[in-house]
């Protein structure tokens, strides 16, 4: 059921559409995402929490949603900005048409929006508060000071907020066929947002993992015996995590192997002595090119982030070598320790969605363990 509804955003640009989903308002930092494909894996991807998602391709909903492509329990997107939304799903595999899908979530959406539009204005303009209101919810008035007053995610640590509670044992492949892992490699993997395909990866090329609360402690974690540590994405700044920083610190001193992935790579380069900032509009697609600086290789990678590692700081350290580097920008895209078993990568090896060029990366884990 479409309603009248509009987008906000801090500045005082304010777009006119038909909504759908639940007929409320949310407030977030507002991003584009480049991805043509995969909007159910993207907004339930962890990493997304309190922002509102533009997608830039036109055609949104065309395959309908089903239980597989969950890459987390809920969605954690604050809401969806499109520009045609699909009513009617063609896909064998959809249980779930995406309106159904959103109205289950509790969900806001809006249509009829020119994302091309709104894409280049936030790429001159960067990322900024929003507010995507249905008519009946709230004034354009009250939806522009909802707007200016979001704080924004500087300073914000929200991997507390999206990791689980508890602990628990991941040991299902790939699909389809999920096989159990058969490897007696045990890894442990900090939640600080984690994404379902990251650990079906995991324990199909590493081994079984136990994941566990982003403030586990240091002694907790090497009680459950681990031959490796994973360091997940997750949403936020990477700065104010000053727990899992100290943990990463402990990790290295006694030189266990660690893979860390998007915020994870983050947190390993802010435990090196590295810091991080916030980007103009960020990353976010499935269409970014990066060059391993070891084989002169291009891969293209699915990425989500909106801080960075500061490439000076990079070039500065005496134990952290740049290992890959974001042909787009230039920004840091991968590091190692040089005195430590470690590694991480700015983006998504696991995508979901996105390619699988970067998959050899859990291989490379594998092997660090094994060494």
């Amino acid at each position: 059921m479409s309603f009248p509804a509009i987008l906000v955003l801090e500045d005082g640009s304010i777009f006119d559409g038909v909504g759908f989903g639940i007929e409320k308002f949310e407030i977030g930092e507002i991003v584009f995402n480049t991805s043509m494909t995969g909007y159910q894996e993207i907004i339930t991807d962890p990493s997304y929490k309190k922002q509102i998602i533009t997608f830039t391709h036109p055609h949104i909903g065309n395959t309908g949603t089903n239980d597989e492509d969950m890459e987390s329990s809920k969605v954690h997107a604050s809401g969806i900005v499109v520009n045609e939304f699909s009513e009617n799903p063609s896909s064998w595999r959809s249980t779930l048409s995406l309106e159904e899908f959103l109205i289950k979530e509790n969900v806001i959406a809006i249509s009829g929006i020119d994302t091309r539009k709104l894409t280049n204005h936030l790429r001159e303009n960067g990322s900024m508060g929003c507010c995507i209101a249905a008519s009946s919810q709230c004034t354009k008035e009250q939806a522009l000071k909802y707007a200016k007053d979001f704080a924004g995610l500087e300073g914000l640590d929200l991997a507390k907020e999206v990791s689980t509670n508890s602990t628990y044992i991941w040991d299902e492949g790939v699909w389809p066929g999920y096989a159990k892992t058969t490897s007696d490699v045990s890894i442990v993997a900090y939640d600080f947002g984690i994404k379902r395909n990251i650990l079906r990866l995991l324990a199909e090329n590493v081994g079984a993992v136990h994941v566990v609360n982003a403030k586990t402690s240091f002694e907790e974690v090497m009680a459950l015996s681990p031959d490796g540590i994973f360091l997940s994405n997750g949403p936020g700044d990477p700065e104010p995590c000053d727990y899992a920083i100290e943990n990463i610190k402990k990790f290295l001193e006694i030189n266990i192997p660690i893979f860390g992935i998007c915020l994870g790579h983050q947190l390993l380069a802010l435990a090196g002595g590295a810091k991080t900032s916030k980007m103009k509009f960020g990353h976010h697609g499935a269409n970014h090119p990066v060059q391993d600086l070891e084989t002169k290789e291009v891969f293209i990678t699915s990425q989500n982030h909106g801080f960075v590692v500061n490439m000076d700081d990079v070039k500065a350290a005496a134990n952290v070598e740049l290992t890959h580097l974001h042909l787009n920008d230039q920004t840091v895209a991968g590091i190692k320790r040089t005195d430590a078993n470690c590694f991480s990568v700015q983006y998504h090896p696991e995508a979901s969605p996105g390619p699988h060029d970067s998959r050899y990366l859990f291989d490379q884990f594998i092997e660090n363990i094994k060494k």
